[in-house]
């Protein structure tokens, strides 16, 4: 006897949608959502779609209705409850276009609840388009499963950031002079990453860094890492060590 197929498909795609969903929504998805289901994946009445709204978790909803533009969806069930990621903030340097969309795409998929842009005295990108950033992070979101958004901060200079910093948070600062592997570092959420720039950080703001009270400084290996590969090692580390990767 023939095996009866999944449903919904490992294939249904997911989309984000900006507005609430639950038993009695009717969603209607156009623009360019719409022609990525209809022109993309040549989607019709009937095919399943999953939804999630940032608010409420994940939802299976079917096309009800197709036109040239736009499609309604009709709600059939909750999926899932929106996640709680670990309460870890990565605070890091701008860089370049192409190694930014990394480090944003990256820090998605790896479950960091807030992205803290931070301008350093050697940021070369200090303008932000948070536009952009934020599509970037949606597009992760959809791809890797995330039911929540991680929150996408103001850009802010260091000093205003430390001046600001919650006392009850640990900032890990990942400091390419050294410091204590992250490994054998104990800083369970709530907690914080920071990497600097291309450039690294200066010594009057590694002064200020160790100056303050929730700084730890960090060493990530034996090797100077480019500041993409600085804040993904260091969330990958602190995830393992104190995050959802520890949880079996």
């Amino acid at each position: 006897m023939p095996a009866t197929p999944a449903w919904p498909p490992a294939s249904t795609p997911r989309l984000f949608v900006d507005f609430p969903l639950g038993p009695d929504a009717a969603p209607l998805i156009d623009g360019a959502a719409a022609h990525y289901l209809l022109g993309v994946m040549r989607m019709k009445a009937g095919d399943p779609v999953l939804l999630f709204d940032n608010r409420s978790g994940e939802w299976l909803a079917v096309i009800a209705d197709a036109a040239k533009r736009s499609l309604t969806l009709r709600i059939e069930r909750q999926m899932r409850a929106i996640e709680h990621v670990p309460d870890l903030w990565l605070c890091f340097a701008p860089v370049k276009k192409a190694r930014l969309d990394w480090i944003i795409e990256k820090a998605t998929e790896l479950g960091v609840a807030r992205l803290q842009p931070v301008i350093t005295e050697r940021t070369i990108v200090e303008r932000v388009k948070q536009e952009r950033i934020e599509a970037q992070i949606v597009e992760a979101c959809e791809q890797c499963g995330r039911t929540a958004l991680p929150t996408l901060a103001e850009p802010v200079k260091l000093p205003q950031l430390l001046k600001d910093w919650p006392a009850d948070r640990t900032l890990l600062f990942a400091d390419e002079a050294g410091g204590v592997p992250l490994a054998k570092v104990d800083a369970p959420a709530p907690a914080a990453i920071l990497t600097g720039p291309e450039g690294g950080f200066t010594d009057r703001e590694r002064d200020m860094l160790v100056a303050h009270a929730a700084v730890r400084r960090i060493a990530l290996g034996p090797r100077i890492l480019r500041a993409e590969t600085a804040a993904i090692a260091a969330v990958s580390l602190w995830m393992a060590q104190h995050g959802d990767w520890s949880v079996e």
